[in-house]
């Protein structure tokens, strides 16, 4: 139940800023810019993930993800249509591998400051919540997506 409250809040803040913007159509042309610089910022997202080093497919991490995926995520995501959340399959074609470790580690804060995952907030309207995912279980999990995404 508080996790519903915090999403309704966030979702009501995040409207509330819309309109004080100016809703969709009124940006001026520098509120456009900034926003455009934002957005090229969020490659990466914000996080403990500043660079991932990726190389051939490895199948042993991308079963261990797939174990972590199905125990954590399961519960909002499925890999071919959407659910609670987005539907994850072709997101390592969408976004960088930080970006999706940094949403996975750090999903608080992503929604706080980054635009790419504002923007899912305001389309799914539900919160990814903190899932106690260690560093290596998001790698694993990434690996899963590679793996899912045809990555050899």
């Amino acid at each position: 139940m508080k996790h519903q409250r915090r999403g309704l809040l966030v979702f009501i803040a995040l409207f509330a800023a819309m309109l004080s913007s100016g809703g969709c159509g009124g940006k001026n042309e520098d509120t456009h810019t900034a926003a455009k610089a934002e957005t090229s910022a969020s490659d990466i997202g914000v996080g403990p993930v500043t660079k991932v080093e990726l190389s051939a497919l490895d199948p042993q991490l991308a079963k261990k993800g797939k174990a972590v995926f199905e125990q954590k995520c399961t519960a909002c995501h499925k890999l071919d249509e959407r659910y609670v959340g987005p539907a994850l399959k072709g997101v390592t074609q969408r976004r960088k591998p930080e970006w999706i470790m940094n949403m996975i580690l750090n999903p608080s804060e992503m929604l706080e400051k980054d635009p790419t995952a504002k923007e899912l907030l305001g389309t799914y309207l539900t919160p990814m919540t903190f899932q106690d995912v260690s560093k290596e279980q998001a790698r694993a999990i990434l690996e899963y997506f590679r793996q899912v995404d045809g990555a050899q």
